[in-house]
């Protein structure tokens, strides 16, 4: 059977047109309709007046001062940042200190759209912003769209279970088949999502999903479009090839798909936020000598709905599995299994894959908490060498401790 890229195709195109929904201020409701469409709906109210232009905002010279975080604009200008200084300069502080060749880290409110940490290193060379590059294959965060698409489209729950062989680091279309007598596990679709198992996406999304649903649940999530952003920032990508094995690695998240650290934010923000998506905001105010040229005092602006509430609060469920008892578990707890933000559940996941012709490992964590009361959703790209220092989900749980140390939760100490 032929396989073909589809980088821009019907995932690509909702993830467009999504991004260009109209926008209401304050209070939005954003209604379900059925058809293809469902995702894209919202009420309409006439254009807000926006900001003015951020030409020349540089985001890898940030100047962090104990009270604000600044960055450069065109004409003499200065951006004032939403970061909060104390979060960012610790989470720049860690990249330093190990030396990773490619690092970047995104902190965001969930209800505001507001990022709190917004940090990029690059270890040789010339920098550049690592937060804006979809270059990284998104791995296993991909389930999580994988995920919405078997819930909302196909009728599956967390609960679903589905026994399986194989597939531990790479599918073979012989696991694909179900043969009672050779699968020897079995796990529930959360149990698969918090422990990462390839092989039991794979079997559900051939058995459960079309290539063309998979990719309209990405585009829902805003793969094929850059997001609206204080600066450009590459699109997220997809292929849905058409060969059922590829298809069904593709879902599992083996290549076929990239990811930059902003757009994995925003995933975590709108599953976090029951499915809606809000624009990212970095600038704060604008200023010009001692003037203040411009501030922001728009209400959060809602670029779509990605899936029903419903959707997002089993995804949500699912993905504290990851931090409780799944693949992140060692990065959150102690060796004596204590965690390390105390009573603070985590809903995350996971993300790994190797780059052989490369040598590269590229490591991802995306998630956010507190999970019953989302406040911030985070991600973080660590891009190393096979023979690695910190994974993504250590460096992202250091910045959640820093985060909820700053903010005097009990228990929650800083690293």
């Amino acid at each position: 059977m032929r396989s073909y890229a589809r980088w821009i195709g019907i995932g690509a195109a909702v993830g467009i047109i999504s991004a260009l929904v109209p926008v209401v201020q304050g209070r939005i409701v954003l209604h379900d309709v059925s058809g293809p469409l469902a995702k894209l709906t919202s009420t309409v109210s006439p254009p807000e007046v926006g900001p003015p232009s951020f030409e020349g905002l540089d985001l890898t010279s940030l100047t962090v001062l104990p009270r604000r975080v600044t960055a450069p604009l065109s004409a003499g200008r200065t951006a004032e940042l939403t970061l909060d200084p104390d979060v960012q300069q610790s989470t720049q502080a860690i990249m330093d200190r190990y030396g990773l060749p490619e690092t970047g880290a995104v902190l965001m409110e969930v209800k505001t759209g507001r990022l709190l940490v917004y940090a990029s290193h690059v270890n040789e060379g010339k920098p550049y912003d690592v937060n804006i590059r979809a270059t990284a294959p998104c791995a296993s965060v991909f389930k999580v769209v994988t995920s919405a698409a078997l819930i909302e489209d196909a009728g599956l729950n967390g609960s679903t279970e589905q026994c399986y062989r194989g597939g531990k680091s790479q599918i073979l279309a012989d696991e694909l088949v179900d043969d009672p007598k050779r699968d020897k596990w079995c796990s529930s679709l959360g149990g698969a999502l918090g422990r990462s198992i390839n092989v039991v996406f794979a079997r559900l999304a051939q058995k459960h999903l079309k290539p063309a649903e998979l990719g309209a649940m990405a585009g829902s999530f805003g793969f094929g479009a850059p997001i609206p952003f204080a600066v450009a920032n590459d699109p997220p990508k997809i292929d849905v090839p058409d060969d059922r094995t590829e298809f069904a690695r593709t879902a599992a998240g083996f290549w076929h798909t990239t990811l930059s650290p902003l757009a994995a934010a925003l995933l975590a923000q709108t599953v976090a936020n029951g499915g809606v998506a809000l624009e990212p905001r970095i600038v704060d105010r604008v200023v010009q000598g001692k003037d203040e040229v411009w501030k922001e005092n728009r209400p959060p602006r809602v670029l779509r709905r990605a899936v029903r509430p419903e959707t997002a609060a089993e995804l949500g469920k699912m993905m504290r599995e990851t931090v409780a008892a799944g693949s992140a578990f060692k990065s959150f707890h102690d060796k004596s299994g204590e965690p390390y933000l105390g009573n603070i559940a985590v809903a995350g996941k996971t993300g790994t894959l190797t780059d052989h012709a490369t040598d590269q490992y590229y490591t991802w964590f995306i998630g956010y908490a507190p999970a019953d009361d989302p406040e911030v959703a985070v991600s973080v790209l660590v891009v190393n060498t096979p023979i690695w220092q910190i994974k993504a989900a250590d460096l992202a749980r250091d910045v959640l401790r820093t985060y909820f140390a700053s903010r005097g939760h009990s228990g929650v100490r800083r690293p």
